[in-house]
């Protein structure tokens, strides 16, 4: 079969399975660019079924984009809480102010235009001019390179930066011209249903007549990577100071992870503290000045964690009591410093904060001490 005859294979059976199997998700066959890329910059490194709770949330928060636009800062990155990758909330707030206020709450209609906009990359681009312009661009996510890459047998690993160009300009040679919405949602919906990384629907798949990593037994190898991702480890003791009814907390404002979230006064060490001790003399170490009069611990957490895409994260909060006597020239201290006084109440309700903090405010069993 010539290449013409296999691109020709591949592009009518999927989209004669698309006709049959593709999702009913809120986003599809929506024409409204603002949906679609909300909808898009939601789903990047997300799951659809975590994704769409919020893309529900923040289309019934936020109707247009100068609903966005116009939020708080604060207020947005607390819709999006959970989500991870913040910076893309971030981008997203940005980008809405710059549609409701430059561009007139219109967004570009073009490839070009929209690739301009902050956060939104090749990708997302390919998918709003497609789905809400019918322009014929390729969408290239996690999906797409997996289903190219076993049905064509390409064995350029995915994370090298010339496979980007290989799988794009293969994408684009497939996609139907005269169909580029369905195409893009066809062969995304076809790799996150049935061409799956773990135990794909080969039994069953109208590509197997064709498929390379079939015939030549390479589907678990394909898409191949060059690089294993090696994770970092990091520890981290957050202290909740309780002055009367309140504590503190400031916003994360260096770039690290969890940028512009707010955490409790927190010590980065070399591994978790072994016991009450050892937090006893961290504490009166770095916020009193040697002295342990001033405070009393009240309780110590059970180790937290939260694995992200490069690093790992393990954290115990302990809960301090600011004695009498030094609560209000410590509370000057902490203010001092960009903190500010909330209650947990407050804190929950308004503040975003890490996966890691919002677990440890949920869970119960930090009412023991365990040291």
């Amino acid at each position: 079969m010539t290449d013409t005859g296999l691109h020709q294979f591949f592009t009518e059976n999927l989209l004669a399975w698309f006709a049959q199997n593709h999702r009913p998700l809120p986003w599809k066959g929506e024409r409204d660019p603002y949906k679609i890329w909300l909808s898009e910059i939601i789903l990047q490194q997300t799951r659809v079924e975590q994704g769409l709770p919020y893309f529900q949330k923040f289309v019934a928060q936020y109707p247009t984009v100068r609903d966005l636009a116009d939020a708080p800062e604060d207020e947005v990155m607390k819709t999006w809480q959970g989500l991870g990758y913040y910076s893309r909330a971030r981008n997203l707030h940005a980008t809405a102010k710059c549609v409701a206020h430059e561009l007139g709450g219109q967004f570009p209609e073009t490839f070009e235009g929209l690739r301009q906009l902050k956060g939104v990359g090749d990708y997302t681009a390919a998918a709003i001019a497609s789905f809400a312009f019918g322009l014929p661009h390729a969408v290239l996510d996690g999906n797409v390179y997996r289903v190219l890459a076993r049905f064509f047998g390409i064995e350029t690993p995915t994370d090298l930066p010339a496979a980007k160009k290989e799988f794009a300009q293969l994408a684009n040679r497939v996609l139907d011209p005269a169909r580029p919405a369905d195409f893009n949602q066809a062969i995304m919906d076809f790799g996150a249903m049935h061409c799956t990384p773990q135990q794909p629907k080969c039994a069953a798949c109208p590509m197997r007549p064709r498929c390379a990593a079939h015939l030549y037994n390479k589907v678990s190898e394909l898409p191949a990577r060059a690089r294993r991702l090696e994770k970092r480890a990091r520890f981290f003791l957050y202290l909740v100071f309780n002055a009367g009814t309140h504590t503190f907390v400031r916003k994360r404002t260096e770039r690290d992870i969890w940028q512009d979230l707010y955490e409790f006064p927190m010590l980065e060490l070399p591994a978790l503290p072994s016991g009450r001790a050892e937090i006893m003399d961290l504490i009166s170490n770095n916020f009193f000045s040697g002295r342990a009069a001033g405070f009393e611990v009240l309780r110590v957490s059970k180790p937290f964690k939260q694995v992200l895409t490069h690093q790992t994260v393990a954290a115990v909060f302990c809960e301090i009591l600011l004695k009498y006597g030094d609560l209000d020239s410590k509370a000057d201290d902490f203010e001092a410093n960009g903190y500010i006084r909330t209650n947990r109440i407050h804190l929950k309700k308004m503040y975003a904060v890490p996966r890691i903090i919002d677990s440890y405010l949920r869970d119960e069993v930090l009412l023991l001490s365990l040291f």
